[in-house]
């Protein structure tokens, strides 16, 4: 039975990561014994463990040992480590996006036949757990907030440095011998880039902010003096979210009688507008600019400190290519997308725009006949 074989497969490696879970969340409650997320860590550890008793008993009556499928060390290290290097919210972030996997896996098996009702009842108990993880640290996550909102501009920053500067070295480092021609050009370069995008990245938030705002200051003056105006428009849109008519008057009708409530609902459904997710125009273009000159000065660095350019070139690649990778990891957790597949994603994207730069700068230089020792 192919499935039976997959769903043992999948028990195994769910097993194994449960016991890993229950490891790593104890670990962490042992941090913060005497704080109330002490407490919560401690109560999803055991919630973990209670997981981990259901998969032994689903392997157990398939005729498999539990007791041979034991957690990786490596794996509970590496949280330990995570730990100590980004703190508790993004350990936190980088475990719900495991957890995410899971609870898909989980859904997925409750599909087959081969698993019995009663298994499947407290398969259903277990993806009610691991769905309530992510409230039990909302107090953790939102001291992450201001950091998750602006993750996009310090992203867009990073990797535009990263890359641009790594292509400008790389095609320098094709036409040129000199390591310090290399590293001051690409550094002039890096300060012009890093202006430009922080100024861009502010002008482009302001003029997108103040067009929202012009909008929410409209709507107040409109809900403020003629909200019956809108029972319709809100009727409508709650149809079309699948409420019936009934309850759809009755939203719109406690809606109008709620003026900030009838403000939210015309801003988000007609406008996709969220006063609270306004971006302000000064950090985004301090977290562009900022973010841009720290990944321009990654792949720069071996220039800098004079290393021959047939050392620096290959190491300025490694480095990069560990920037990018870091860069995938931020993106990755921020968007709850699977870390490994985007930090390859950027990694071979960015290596490979600076390896065809480098091809280029051989190229001219061969042509023209440049060569600077």
């Amino acid at each position: 039975m192919p499935y039976e074989t997959s769903a043992i497969e999948i028990a195994i490696e769910s097993l194994r990561e449960e016991l890993e879970s229950a490891i790593i969340y104890g670990k962490l409650a042992d941090k913060y014994k005497d704080k109330e997320i002490g407490v919560k860590l401690r109560k999803i550890a055991r919630m973990e463990g209670r997981h981990a008793v259901f998969w032994s008993s689903f392997l157990r009556r398939r005729g498999i040992d539990p007791s041979t499928i034991k957690p990786r060390k490596a794996r509970i290290l590496l949280y330990s480590i995570l730990f100590h290097l980004l703190g508790l919210g993004l350990t936190l972030k980088i475990l719900e996006n495991g957890e995410i996997k899971a609870i898909e896996t989980y859904a997925r098996m409750l599909e087959s036949p081969d698993i019995s009702p009663d298994e499947k009842a407290e398969l259903k108990n277990i993806l009610a757990d691991e769905l309530l993880h992510e409230e039990e640290f909302a107090t953790e996550e939102t001291k992450l907030r201001e950091f998750m909102e602006h993750v996009r501009d310090a992203v867009l920053g990073m990797s535009d440095g990263v890359v641009e500067i790594l292509s400008v070295s790389a095609g320098l480092a094709g036409a040129y011998g000199n390591p310090l021609n290399v590293a001051l050009g690409g550094l002039i370069v890096g300060v012009a880039g890093s202006l430009s995008m922080g100024i861009g990245a502010f002008s482009s938030v302001r003029a997108q902010r103040q067009v929202r705002l012009g909008v929410l200051s409209r709507l107040v003056l409109a809900v403020k003096h003629i909200p019956d105006a809108f029972i319709n428009r809100v009727k409508e849109y709650m149809t079309r979210k699948g409420f019936s008519r009934e309850v759809s008057e009755k939203i719109a009708q406690e809606a109008v009688s709620k003026k900030d409530l009838l403000q939210r609902i015309i801003a988000e459904e007609e406008f996709g507008i969220r006063e609270e997710t306004l971006e302000k125009p000064s950090k985004a273009g301090l977290y562009t600019g900022l973010f841009y000159i720290i990944g321009a000065l990654v792949p720069l660095t071996p220039y800098f400190l004079l290393l021959p350019v047939d050392i620096s070139l290959p190491l300025s690649f490694v480095l990069a290519a560990l920037m990018m990778a870091v860069t995938g990891f931020i993106i990755a957790i921020s968007a709850n997308l699977n870390i490994k597949s985007k930090m390859i994603e950027l990694v071979l994207a960015g290596l490979g725009a600076a390896a065809i730069t480098f091809i280029i700068g051989r190229i001219a230089s061969i042509i023209l006949g440049i060569e600077v020792e």
